[in-house]
């Protein structure tokens, strides 16, 4: 995504119209594959020294930018289709650790949180679906992750300074960020508010005990993934060998 982001600082349109090219073509190959939500965009804002695990998957460090591209990137998978998730509420580019190894502790003042990291999630509050990250805000808890702490889902992520009523998934259970067995991290991410819990390893152990701790989604939760697939249309009839060619043109890179 980053070289989105470097188009859109020389050029604000190429840039926009490249992200939701490329969406676009990836949600053309999904579908093909039966897959009709993808876990994109990132709309993290990076800052300098932090881990390279978000690395050039974010736009740029722009909060404003990242919006403008990330908005794209749905509008491109839309198109095609597929639902986007906006990730990770509500910010992971301050982490200066690999919350896949261990857990993030985020520093910084909530007022320097809202101008920056929440932006980009405040401006994409009307997408359908959200995924809440694995890393500590110590201005707002400073005891527990986003993902299991109800204090960041309900005055952040859905109170003012985001404002998403999207359904929310947490990061991936099976990080190293989170502590605890599995159960116990599904049961603490569903009472935190979240509405989905992911677990992407395929360890059967794990997904037995995760599914032991998950109900069967209802109330609110069926209302957003109802809301969320009501949206999701057919897809749009393009050309993509000529989608393929522009993006080719607006990167200024060979044709694949």
């Amino acid at each position: 995504m980053r070289a989105f982001g470097d188009l859109a600082a020389r050029d604000a349109a190429a840039g926009r119209e490249a992200a939701r090219i490329n969406a676009r073509l990836l949600a053309q190959m999904l579908a093909d594959c039966g897959v009709t939500v993808d876990c994109a965009p990132v709309c993290d804002v990076p800052v300098e020294g932090a881990h390279d695990i978000i690395g050039d998957r974010a736009f740029c460090g722009d909060p404003a930018r990242v919006a403008d591209l990330a908005r794209a990137t749905c509008e491109g998978l839309m198109a095609g289709g597929v639902l986007p998730v906006v990730k990770h509420l509500p910010g992971h580019g301050r982490a200066f650790t690999d919350s896949h190894a261990e857990l993030p502790v985020v520093d910084a003042p909530r007022a320097a949180l809202e101008v920056t990291d929440f932006a980009p999630f405040r401006a994409l509050a009307d997408m359908p679906l959200g995924m809440v990250a694995h890393v500590v805000m110590k201005a707002i808890d400073p005891d527990q992750p986003a993902s299991t702490s109800a204090t960041v889902v309900r005055d952040v992520v859905r109170g003012a300074p985001i404002g998403f009523d999207g359904l929310l998934f947490s990061d991936d259970l099976s990080m190293g960020a989170l502590a605890g067995g599995m159960r116990g991290r599904a049961e603490a991410v569903l009472a935190a508010g979240l509405d989905v819990v992911l677990h992407c390893n395929g360890v059967m152990e794990e997904m037995v005990a995760v599914a032991e701790g998950v109900p069967v989604m209802s109330g609110e939760a069926v209302r957003r993934w109802e809301r969320a697939e009501a949206l999701r249309g057919p897809a749009q009839p393009v050309d993509a060998d000529d989608l393929r060619a522009r993006l080719a043109e607006l990167l200024g890179t060979p044709q694949v």
